[in-house]
Order: structure tokens, then sequence, then C-alpha cells
């Protein structure tokens, strides 16, 4: 099912609304959605580089809406909603598993939100889905949101612009395990320094 998923999101970037089932799958990525908008960004940014910037706006506006909507979600509906599609997905057992991480902790989910935006780790949606169930304050929340999704997509928006096909296979690899790299790095960071501060764990979970 998954496979299918990825193949017809992957068909979308060749239809002639191709922009709009990008803001789309961007929007629906952010709350409940599997697959990431990138499946459809890079071969669209590929195809007309010189709407590469226009692209990346486009998918960082409806992520960002999208997030939004997780949010409302984890806020409003976490038990009608947002919980039976954890479930669907099998992030259930992440998500409890992130609340008692961040639960008074909302340094953490910050950097969460900018990790997942930037690197899916965790899953956006998750984190999302979580600040709304946490009640993070919802400006310091969108803004974690433009700006991590607008670094990601406007970073790939330049690569692909620059080198095109060329560097299609270090985004699709390499690009992932150093942007996942760089996020695990700043959530140990996180826990470094609160180490050091005198907390007395590493962990606050």
């Amino acid at each position: 099912m998954i496979k299918r998923l990825y193949e017809w999101t992957m068909s979308l970037a060749a239809r002639p609304r191709a922009e709009i089932w990008l803001a789309i799958v961007a929007f629906v990525e952010s709350s409940f959605f599997l697959i990431p908008a990138d499946v459809l960004f890079v071969p669209m940014a590929l195809a007309r580089p010189r709407r590469a910037y226009r692209l990346a706006l486009i998918a960082t506006v409806f992520s960002t809406l999208g997030g939004i909507a997780g949010y409302a979600l984890g806020y409003y509906a976490f038990d009608i909603l947002a919980k039976p599609v954890l479930a669907f997905y099998g992030k259930l057992g992440a998500f409890d598993a992130l609340q008692a991480c961040v639960q008074g902790d909302q340094q953490l989910l910050l950097i969460l939100l900018t990790t997942s935006g930037l690197a899916h780790l965790p899953p956006i949606k998750v984190v999302t889905i979580l600040a709304g169930a946490v009640h993070i304050g919802l400006v310091f929340f969108v803004l974690s949101c433009i700006i991590a999704r607008g670094a990601r997509f406007f970073a790939l928006a330049f690569l692909l612009r620059r080198y095109g096909e060329a560097i299609r296979h270090f985004i699709e690899r390499r690009l992932k395990v150093i942007a996942v790299v760089a996020a695990a790095g700043l959530i140990l960071l996180y826990f470094g320094l609160k180490l050091a501060a005198g907390s007395g764990q590493l962990l606050s979970c």
C-alpha cells in the first residue's frame, strides 16, 4: 500500500495542476499523510528549475498551514481524530514516548519541531499533533514550522536549481542522512547542555 501511495504521489508531478497537488500534499503531510512532500517537490523542481523557489514557497506555506491543522487536531480533537490517525500509521507508540519527554519541557518540543521540519526526525505529523496536545504557544509553533520547513524546501530548491539532475541522487540518499545526523546532533546537544546546567540527568524521560 505504501509503495502504491508513493508511486501515485510521484505521478502527480506530471499533471497539469501539479502545483495545486504540491500544495495539497504539503498540507496533508504535516497533519496526517504518510508520504513527504519532497517526493512531489523534487521532480517538479527538476522539470522546471526556474520555478524551484516558487515551488519551495508553495510547499513551505502549505506545509505550515498543514502543521496548524495538525496542531488543531492535537489541541481540540486528540481522542476523536488525532489518536486514530496515529494508530493507523503505527505512530501512537512514538507519540506517547515523545509526550512523556516533552511534558513541561517546551524548549525540547521546539527543537523537535525544528528537527522534524528539517529531517522528518521524528515524523512531522507526530510533532504537530503533539504540539497541540501539550498546548505549546501557537505563535512559537508557527514560527518554528516556517523556519524549519522553509529551510528544507528552499535548500532543496537551491540545490536542484544549481545542479539539476546531477544532484538528485545526493538529495535522495546522502542529504537525508546528513539532515538526520544534524537533527540528532541538535537533540543530543540540547540534552548535553541540560546535563551541564545541573539537571542531574541526561534525559528527562
